[in-house]
């Protein structure tokens, strides 16, 4: 089972179903929850390449760049 390491929830949303940063500290993985991307977004994204089924485009807004920096950090930490 993998364990994940909380690093943060966007503070301007329902903390109920707010975007949220983890890190999985036995890979380094950031794990993103956020809300899923619209038509508009997903088209300019499929310019550069396929979206494979198993893959998602979620959008965080900019206030969550702090914790985004720490999941950074942190998954940076859990390499050396």
């Amino acid at each position: 089972m993998t364990t994940l390491k909380f690093i943060g929830k966007d503070p301007g949303s329902d903390t109920k179903g707010s975007p949220t940063v983890f890190v999985d500290p036995s890979t380094a993985d950031l794990v993103i929850q956020g809300w899923k991307a619209d038509e508009d977004t997903l088209s300019v994204c499929r310019e550069l390449g396929d979206l494979p089924d198993h893959e998602a485009v979620v959008r965080l807004p900019a206030r969550m760049i702090e914790i985004l920096r720490k999941a950074c950090d942190d998954a940076e930490r859990a390499h050396l």
